[in-house]
C-alpha cells in the first residue's frame, strides 16, 4: 500500500480479509534489484539525469533490464481475460479518438480492472520514447461477466514537442496500439494511422 494515513490499519485489514478490492496501480517501476537503477552515486556532487525521454517506466523500453514489478502493475482477487480491441484503422486526429476493449472476469470474485493503452511509433523521423502511457480506465465486473472499457486517447497523446517552433505538433503515420493491465502486460495490439485534419486522405 502506498502513502499511508492513520486509517491505514484498517484499510490493510479490509484488504488482507477481503472485503474489499486492492485496485490500485503502481504509479512507479520497480527494479529487480539496485543494479538495474540508473545511477544513483554522484560524481564530485554532481548527480548526472541523462535518461532524456526515457525516463521512468519508460527507460525498461529502452534497454535496461525486465523490472520486478512494471509500471501499471497491480493485484487483485480475481483475473481477466482480454478478448479484444476495437480502434479505428485510420482518423483526422482533430478530436478524441475512443478504443474500446473486451475483458473479461475470468475469476470467482468480483473485481476491479485498470484498462491502460499505450502507443509506440517505430521508425519515427524524431526522438520518441518506445512506448508511451497515452490513455486509462477502470471498469468493474461480476465472476464470469464480459464487459466492455472504452479508454479515449486525447490529440496530445499523439504529439510531440517541437523544439524549432515552440508548441506541439503532430507527425502523421502509423501508431502501434498495445492494450493492458500494465507497461509489462499488453496482451492486445492493434494500429491506428493518423492523418493531419488537413492532409487528403
Amino acid at each position: 500500500m502506498g502513502t499511508n494515513g492513520q486509517e491505514f490499519g484498517n484499510a490493510l485489514a479490509d484488504v488482507l480479509l477481503g472485503l474489499v478490492e486492492p485496485g490500485g496501480r503502481l504509479p512507479t517501476t520497480w527494479p529487480d534489484n539496485e543494479h538495474a537503477l540508473p545511477s544513483t552515486q554522484p560524481t564530485d556532487g554532481a548527480l548526472r539525469y541523462d535518461e532524456g525521454l526515457h525516463v521512468g517506466y519508460r527507460r525498461y523500453r529502452a534497454g535496461a533490464p525486465a523490472p520486478r514489478y512494471p509500471f501499471g502493475h497491480g493485484l487483485g482477487y480475481t483475473t481477466w481475460d482480454y478478448l479484444s480491441i476495437d480502434a479505428p484503422t485510420s482518423v483526422d486526429l482533430d478530436r478524441e479518438v475512443d478504443i474500446t476493449v473486451h475483458l473479461r472476469n475470468s475469476g470467482r470474485r468480483p473485481g476491479r480492472e485498470v484498462v491502460q493503452v499505450y502507443l509506440r511509433r517505430p521508425g519515427s523521423a524524431i526522438e520518441r520514447p518506445a512506448r508511451w502511457l497515452a490513455g486509462f480506465t477502470a471498469i468493474s465486473a461480476a465472476p464470469g461477466e464480459e464487459v466492455t472499457a472504452t479508454v479515449p486517447l486525447t490529440t496530445r497523446a499523439f504529439q510531440h514537442w517541437n523544439t524549432t517552433d515552440g508548441r506541439w505538433s503532430l507527425e502523421p503515420g502509423t501508431f502501434h496500439l498495445d492494450v493492458g493491465s500494465s507497461a509489462g502486460a499488453v496482451p492486445l495490439t492493434a494500429d491506428l494511422t493518423v492523418r493531419i485534419p488537413s492532409e487528403p486522405a
